[in-house]
This record gives C-alpha cells, sequence and structure tokens, in this order.
C-alpha cells in the first residue's frame, strides 16, 4: 500500500457513487441518488437490487458479516454484526442479504441511555438505513465487515441516537434557507447543506506507560501530576518535526482514513508536547459528522499497532494545552455556492449578508444552547484557559467585515474594500494577498473567510449535537427573516433595513479582541451575555422554554427527547466524575500513600544512622525533608478522607434526582479530588522519583 499511489486506493472500502453507478442498474442507481441529493423519500422497491449488489461488492473483498453501524447517546458508535449465512431446506448454506435486512434492524435497544424514554424492560429498537452516508468496510485482524450508517429510534419512534436529530436539523435548515434564497431571486438551488470540516486534536502516549496509570486506563486522563522543569513554554512543539514513530503511525492513520473515503487533508504537532491534530477537507455535515467518528477510532485502533495510546481527552494533562475539535461550519447550495463567502464585493453580496446576520441573530439569542452543545466534565477542565475560548459566546469577524455591519446598522454608504498585499521585505519572496481578515484564536465562534469555527467542542465529543444546534438556530433565525420577507413588497429595497434591525439588536455578540482578558469578561457582563462557567449549569438550556418551543416548531427535537437528552446528559456527568473520584481514592490508598510512607520511614532511618554515626554528621537536611513529607502524608490522609466522605455522600442520593447528583458532584466531589490532587503533587515534587509509584509527566510527556 505504501508504495501505491493513494488516489488509486482513495475510497476503495467505501460503496459509494462510482461503485453504486457501476453496480446497479441505471434506473435503480437514478432513483437512489434522487434520494440522497434531494431529500426524497426513499423507494423501498429497489432495496432488494441495492442490498444485493452492496453484498457481493462486500464478499469479493472479503467481508462475511454485515452491520448497522450507528450511534447512540452513549456518544460514540455501535454495531451488531450478522453473517450472510442463511440456510436452506437442502441443508446448503447460501449468502444472502435482503432490502428488508439493509432498511431495517432491529438492535436491543434497553441497554443504551435512554433518558427515560424507554423503560428497562423495553428493549425493542430499530435501526434505519441511511443511504445520503456511503456504507463502507471495516477491516481488522478479525476480518472485514460491511458497515451500514443508519439511525436509532425506539418502537416508539423517539430517537435514541445523534444522527435522527442531525439529520432532522439538515432537512430543517434546507427548507428555511430556500425559502430565503427564493425571496433574493435564487430559484435554480435545489438544496442547502451545512458544510463542516472538522479538526481532531488529540495526545500520543507511549502505551506501556498508560498502563502503568490506573488514571489514565479509566478515565483518559492524569488525575495526579506535578508539572515538569519544562512544559511548552518554548513553543517549540508547535508545528515542529515530527518524531519518526509518530510520522508512521500518522502514515497508516492517513491510509487508513483514505480507504474509507475520508479526506484526512492535514497533519501536524500541536502545541503540548505529545499533542498533535489532524483537519480534514469539508464535507456535508452528515458525512462529516461520520467520518469525524471513523478518525477516533481509527486513531485508537491504529495507536495500539504503534503501541500508543490515543488520548482524546479534553484535559488529559494538567498544565499544558488541552485538546479540541474544531468545528468548521459553511453553508452551501447543491450548485457549489458558499452563502457564507463575502465575494470580491461582500457589500454587494445579498446573500452572505443576509446568510451572515442570520448567523449573528442566532448565536446571539441562542448562546446559552451553544455553549451546552459544547459542554461536557472534561470540557470543563479545558474552556476559559489560555488555551481554548472562555464560557462567554462571542463572535470574531475582523475589523472588515465588522466594519461593514457597522455601517450597514448605521444604513451608512457601503464601500468596497480592496485586498492588500503583504511586502515581506525580501525580494526574492513574492507579496502575498491579505486575507479579509486576521484569525483571532481566542474567540469561540470565529468567521475566517467563508466559513464559522466552533471552537468550544471537545475533542472527545461527537459532532452531531454541535451541528445539530447550528444548524437549527441558524435555520430559526432564516425561518424568522423569511417570514418578514414574507410581507416585503419590494426585497432588495426593505432587506437593508431589516439587516440593520438585526445587527443592532443582536451586533453585541461581536467581539474582535482577547477573549482570554479579564477586561471582556466584565465588557461581556456588562452586554449582557451569558457566561455559563461548568456543564451542569450549561445543559439547562436545553430544557429552557425557548429551546422546546424552537427545536420543536423545527421539527428537531420533541419535548421529551429534549428532557431525556438532559436527563442523559447530567447522569453521565455523575458517572464520569465518580468514576473520576473512585480512581484517586484508589491510586491514592493503594499507591501512593503506601510509597510516600515508605519513603517517609527510610527518610528516619536515614536520620537515625546519621545520628548514631561515630562522627558528627549533618542530618538537619534529612529532618527538615522528613517533617515536610510527614506534614504532606497527613495533608495527603485528611483529604483522601474527605473525598471517601464525599463518595460515600454521593453513594446515599437517589440517582432518580440526578440534578441533585450533579450538582453535588460539581460542589462537593471536585473540590475535594482538587484537593486531593494538590496534597500528591506537592508530594511528588519532593518525594525520590525512584520510589514514586506511576509514570510522571516529564516520562508521559517527553518519553524516558
Amino acid at each position: 500500500m505504501s508504495h501505491q499511489n493513494f488516489t488509486e486506493y482513495f475510497g476503495c472500502n467505501v460503496f459509494n457513487d462510482a461503485v453504486m453507478e457501476e453496480r446497479l442498474p441505471k434506473d435503480v442507481y437514478k432513483r437512489l441518488r434522487k434520494t440522497i441529493d434531494e431529500g426524497k423519500v426513499l423507494d423501498e422497491a429497489i432495496a432488494d437490487v441495492v442490498a444485493n449488489a452492496m453484498m457481493q461488492w462486500a464478499m469479493e473483498r472479503g467481508a462475511t458479516h454485515y452491520t448497522h453501524w450507528f450511534q447512540p447517546l452513549t456518544g460514540i458508535t455501535a454495531e451488531k454484526h450478522d453473517s450472510f449465512i442463511v440456510n436452506k431446506p437442502n441443508h446448503k448454506a447460501i449468502c444472502e442479504f435482503s432490502g428488508k435486512a439493509l432498511i431495517k434492524g432491529e438492535p436491543d435497544a434497553s441497554s443504551f441511555p435512554s433518558g427515560g424514554l424507554r423503560a428497562t424492560f423495553e428493549a425493542r429498537g430499530y435501526t434505519a438505513w441511511d443511504c445520503t452516508s456511503p456504507a463502507f468496510l471495516k477491516e481488522d485482524k478479525s476480518g472485514v465487515t460491511l458497515c451500514i450508517p443508519t439511525a436509532f429510534c425506539a418502537y416508539t419512534g423517539v430517537a435514541l441516537d445523534k444522527k435522527t436529530p442531525l439529520l432532522r436539523s439538515v432537512e430543517a435548515l434546507n427548507t428555511q434557507a430556500l425559502r430565503v434564497l427564493r425571496h433574493l431571486g435564487n430559484k435554480s438551488a435545489k438544496r442547502v447543506e451545512a458544510s463542516v470540516g472538522a479538526e481532531q486534536e488529540y495526545f500520543l502516549v507511549d502505551r506501556e506507560l498508560c498502563a502503568k496509570r490506573l488514571d489514565l486506563t479509566f478515565t483518559g486522563r492524569t488525575l495526579f501530576g506535578a508539572m515538569p522543569p519544562k512544559g511548552q513554554e518554548m513553543d517549540d512543539h508547535y508545528f515542529g518535526t515530527l518524531k519518526e514513530r509518530v510520522a508512521q503511525f500518522m502514515k497508516e492513520v492517513d491510509e487508513e482514513l483514505w480507504k474509507l473515503g475520508v479526506y484526512a487533508k492535514t497533519k501536524h504537532n500541536e502545541a503540548a508536547p505529545a499533542q498533535h491534530e489532524l483537519a480534514p477537507i469539508y464535507d456535508n455535515v452528515n458525512l462529516a459528522t461520520d467520518h469525524n467518528q471513523l478518525v477516533m477510532e481509527t486513531m485508537r485502533r491504529v495507536a495500539k499497532r504503534h503501541n500508543f495510546s490515543c488520548l482524546l481527552h479534553e484535559k488529559p494533562f494538567r498544565g499544558v494545552n488541552g485538546s479540541g475539535k474544531h468545528n468548521n461550519w459553511s453553508v452551501t447550495t447543491d450548485k457549489g455556492e458558499n452563502l457564507l463567502s463575502p465575494g470580491k464585493n461582500p457589500q454587494e453580496n445579498l446573500s452572505f449578508l443576509v446568510f451572515c446576520c442570520a448567523v449573528i441573530q442566532a448565536v446571539d439569542e441562542h448562546a446559552a444552547l451553544l455553549r451546552a452543545s459544547a459542554a461536557n466534565a472534561g470540557n470543563d477542565h479545558r474552556l476559559g484557559g489560555n488555551e481554548a475560548p472562555p464560557a462567554i459566546i462571542s463572535m470574531y469577524f475582523g475589523d472588515p467585515i465588522t466594519n461593514l455591519l457597522k455601517n450597514i446598522a448605521k444604513d451608512s454608504e457601503q464601500e468596497a474594500g480592496v485586498q492588500e498585499r503583504l511586502d515581506m521585505g525580501v525580494a526574492t519572496l513574492p507579496d502575498l494577498l491579505l486575507d479579509d481578515a486576521d484569525r483571532n484564536r481566542t474567540s469561540p465562534f470565529a468567521f475566517t473567510g467563508n466559513k464559522f469555527e466552533f471552537r468550544m467542542v471537545g475533542s472527545s465529543a461527537s459532532i452531531a449535537g454541535p451541528n445539530t444546534v447550528l444548524n437549527s438556530i441558524v435555520a430559526d433565525s432564516l425561518s424568522k427573516i423569511a417570514d418578514r420577507m414574507d410581507n416585503m413588497k419590494d426585497v432588495k429595497k426593505e432587506l437593508p433595513s431589516l439587516l440593520a434591525e438585526i445587527i443592532r439588536e443582536h451586533g453585541r455578540v461581536i467581539f474582535n479582541g482577547n477573549s482570554y482578558s479579564k477586561e471582556w469578561e466584565e465588557e461581556a457582563e456588562r452586554r449582557g451575555l451569558p457566561n455559563v462557567k461548568n456543564s451542569v449549569d450549561a445543559y439547562a438550556a436545553y430544557i429552557s422554554p425557548e429551546a422546546i418551543e424552537m427545536f420543536g416548531r423545527l421539527g428537531v427535537y420533541s419535548e421529551q427527547e429534549l428532557k431525556a437528552r438532559y436527563d442523559i446528559k447530567l447522569e453521565k456527568y455523575v458517572k464520569v466524575i465518580n468514576i473520576e473520584a473512585k480512581s484517586m481514592l484508589q491510586m491514592a490508598k493503594r499507591e501512593i500513600l503506601p510509597a510516600v510512607i515508605s519513603y517517609a520511614a527510610s527518610l528516619a532511618d536515614s536520620a537515625t544512622k546519621l545520628s548514631n554515626a561515630p562522627v558528627e554528621l549533618p542530618i538537619s537536611e534529612t529532618k527538615a525533608l522528613l517533617l515536610h513529607v510527614s506534614e504532606g502524608v497527613q495533608e495527603l490522609s485528611k483529604s483522601i478522607d474527605a473525598l471517601t466522605a464525599a463518595e460515600d455522600t454521593l453513594s446515599t442520593m437517589s440517582r432518580e434526582n440526578v440534578e441533585a447528583c450533579a450538582k453535588f458532584c460539581r460542589d462537593s466531589i471536585c473540590p475535594a479530588m482538587d484537593t486531593l490532587r494538590k496534597a500528591a503533587d506537592a508530594l511528588e515534587e519532593v518525594v525520590d522519583k525512584k520510589v514514586w509509584p506511576m509514570p510522571t509527566y516529564e516520562v508521559l510527556l517527553f518519553g524516558e
């Protein structure tokens, strides 16, 4: 594979358009394409033909089983494998894959999170083929499996997954965007979709070292760890030369993803030691979401082959940068027009101005929902540090677009901007055309030329949730704009005043400065922008009356589905914190405390031997260290007792009241964990490293 031109094998494991056109009868192919391209109802009459072609193609490549690949509310993917084999009356085994089996599967739904949507004894659930995301083959040591992307719902029809609401939001955005485009005179566009590229940050740590740490094994992050003398302050890892072993891992990841039709494009070292990034080319939001799940799965699988552990936690190491997943979002038509591209004369580009204003209105009105969509226990450690956006939602546009928007709000004459050139002062270097704006990496929602970069999303999260929210809130704004346009006698004349109104009412969310600064936090409060600093508070946005009304009106979530997701998110938060607390206690009691007591005993023994030596020796330093370690042991023991007591209290609380449990975790268990960590990390800095019972940051981040 390594000597083959990668364009020759790109997508070889995907039942893509070229394969369908080659293997399906022309009329079947055209009918299936109509469903995919125009969002038409699937013609079930063609399912048998498609299923048989899909099976034959998969079996030629070694597949023996198929699975309906779906995304339950766990945040990861799920699959149940069935072989193609069936028996016939003569007991001869043959292979068969029916249209019915392609369209519908029946996994057990009882053990997946449902938030009360299903009782435990009500097990039936259904997976439904999503033909807009192509089937693909998974290859590993166990063999080859045909994976069919599907939606997942309960027997009652409620969505039990992340894909179904995402697809609903795609339809909502398409419907409202087309309404606006028709008013703007665009009659040719048949479909509008969100286009997404999700950058994926991650850490690579030696697998054998990770296995020696209970926290990394069970939680994906280090619950203890003092900073080494050097972190990332020299900025020498960012975009640095790739280590050979890391480069080999990245090469294999690229090859695996290319075979799956994932446009893996960019790879580089990130800011923190042992941190890296992979970025793909943009695709429609549904496919981009599926592909990002494949990116994470592939990274974890390939990492093992190279004796790495791939850490996707938002904050694996305290004191260095955490990992995000920058969600680059835009809106495009089926004709390839990017509706968020300013063009050469943005002041005359009505489509750009309308859709840009729709996003401004959406972000301001639904900032709490956007914040909630990026919330999880891991991201609470990342957001707000000088490495990631703060918890305050704001938008960055850069001076040229911001000034244009301000002039619209003032109803001032719009002047065309001139694209400037960058003179680098060296004759042999070319002059470079400057982009419309600089980048602002401190902004949680930044305009970057022809898209918005939502930088809050955590590295471990599915991008389905954030994009469902993004699609929905922008569809909501477009709906309001379209309603106003319905009553306009002359759209081109009356539209500017509507855009000016939107900018005046919602422009408070635009901020081009340093979002890390304390001054911005104070300014944001004066502007009335929400600053939700933890996940427990953030999740409440899902069940606000405004959210319930909006999602319901757009047909994305029912009230029942929203309340279920609220409960599921709180329940997961409690479980995550509980696992972390239990892991901390086990490490502290079984590893750190015995090691430190043993070290203190050795110091005491040394002090005794020094004091009994036949010659006079200085022992004050040994006694001082012994006293320091002894005090540290007392603080450690006290912190262990405090966290144990908090855990005992949580165990007595009713899990039916998940809000109370989540708030107790946030307010009592998390502070107790911080105190315990502080005590342990202080001891790590003075205890002999030969005695310390686990690999330290120095070893994990920089190698032995």
